[in-house]
């Protein structure tokens, strides 16, 4: 089965200090950041019997640096996709689809 989110939060710590876990709007980020959320569920199934089970999560890397190493350390993990690239407010922002 899929690993918990808490072990994702600690793979992902290990990448930069500033991870966040769905935070609320009044959440002072500090940068460069990782942000995440679940997004969806993934189920395999044979026999009628359930064998595996994997958590999906928005993976966005939030970074002033364009240069940043840190969205090619996130594109590294098992069973990651690059979604989009996009900047607001002078931030880079790198998003993947990650199953955990």
């Amino acid at each position: 089965m899929g690993q918990s989110r808490t072990k994702l939060h600690e793979l992902l710590q290990l990448i930069t200090d500033n991870v966040y876990f769905q935070p609320p709007e009044n959440v002072k980020l500090q940068y460069p950041c990782i942000i995440y959320k679940k997004e969806d569920e993934e189920f395999r199934r044979a026999n009628n019997e359930l064998y595996d089970q994997f958590k999906k999560y928005e993976v966005m890397v939030i970074d002033r640096d364009p240069e940043s190493e840190i969205p090619d350390q996130i594109a590294k993990l098992p069973m990651c996709s690059f979604n989009r690239f996009f900047t607001a407010d002078d931030l880079n922002h790198n998003v993947y689809q990650v199953f955990f």
